[in-house]
């Protein structure tokens, strides 16, 4: 019966491992395209204001 405890715990222990590393990879993932927005969006910004001023 213990063995099956132990065996069930260290499975466990893996999936929450995993589980950590896709939510963590998931996250880079989500701040890189929100980085990739903002500068998108300022660059034509920048763009448009330069253009108004000459």
């Amino acid at each position: 019966m213990t063995d099956t405890s132990d065996a069930n715990k260290e499975r466990n222990r893996e999936i929450a491992q995993n589980e950590e590393a896709r939510q963590v990879a998931g996250s880079i993932r989500v701040s890189t395209s929100a980085i990739a927005v903002v500068v998108l969006v300022g660059g034509i910004l920048f763009t448009l204001g330069w253009l108004a001023l000459r």
